[in-house]
């Protein structure tokens, strides 16, 4: 919970530096929706812990693989206050847990089998600040992140629903007034809990931390 606070406190900082650098000229407010496409590359699964009746242990950290990531967002720049807008946003990845050693309170268990993971990601509401110089747009953004984990394998199968952060910066290009084409960097952190697993009564918690590199194409109107 601590790291989580310093990384919002760290963003909203930054979007504090950006909203007093003085405008070229002025914007409108605007609703947009855009679609986006791209790259997830997550860090490993760190501070891996096992626990069960209360008793835990530490494990390695497990390997993830680089994955497509794609998804949507809505969002809406104010009138009164033309360089701040809020957003919600969605997006999907599979960074699959690899097959590799386990181990698991100082033993290895030798190499495990591949586990399939899905991370559903949804921003409820991104505080995003942009700076407008003619055509081009650059933006910053954060917000809580509620992300929704699935494991599965062979007799496994878990689901979790967990609170991160979620950051982004973008730069935006008017094509036209209403089509604009974007890229982003968003970063993700949340720490994971998968409890009882395939009934087991054997509960699994760690931290998932992933850049994620997209693009996309927005309409504005």
């Amino acid at each position: 919970m601590s790291r989580l606070l310093f990384l919002v406190g760290y963003c909203s900082l930054t979007i504090a530096m950006f909203v007093f650098v003085p405008f070229s000229r002025p914007v409108q407010a605007e609703w947009y929706v855009a679609g986006q496409v791209g790259a997830n590359l997550p860090a490993d699964f760190s501070n891996v812990r096992w626990s069960a009746g209360g008793a835990g242990v530490t494990g390695n950290d497990l390997d993830l693989q680089t994955s497509v990531v794609y998804g949507g967002k809505v969002g809406y720049y104010f009138d009164s206050v033309k360089w701040l807008g809020i957003e919600t946003e969605v997006f999907n990845a599979t960074p699959h847990i690899e097959q590799q050693d386990w181990i698991i309170g100082g033993v290895n268990l030798g190499t495990q089998p591949g586990i399939y993971n899905r991370t559903l990601t949804w921003a409820p509401v991104n505080l995003v600040v942009r700076y407008k110089a003619g055509a081009f747009e650059p933006y910053v953004g954060v917000g809580l992140g509620v992300f929704f984990s699935h494991l599965s394998a062979s007799g496994l199968s878990s689901s979790s629903t967990d609170v991160g952060l979620n950051t982004q910066v973008g730069l935006r290009y008017r094509i036209t007034s209403a089509i604009a084409m974007f890229g982003e960097w968003k970063y993700n952190w949340a720490s994971m809990g998968h409890d009882n697993l395939a009934g087991t009564g054997l509960n699994l918690d760690m931290d998932y931390r992933a850049n994620n590199l997209v693009f996309g194409m927005g309409y504005h109107f």
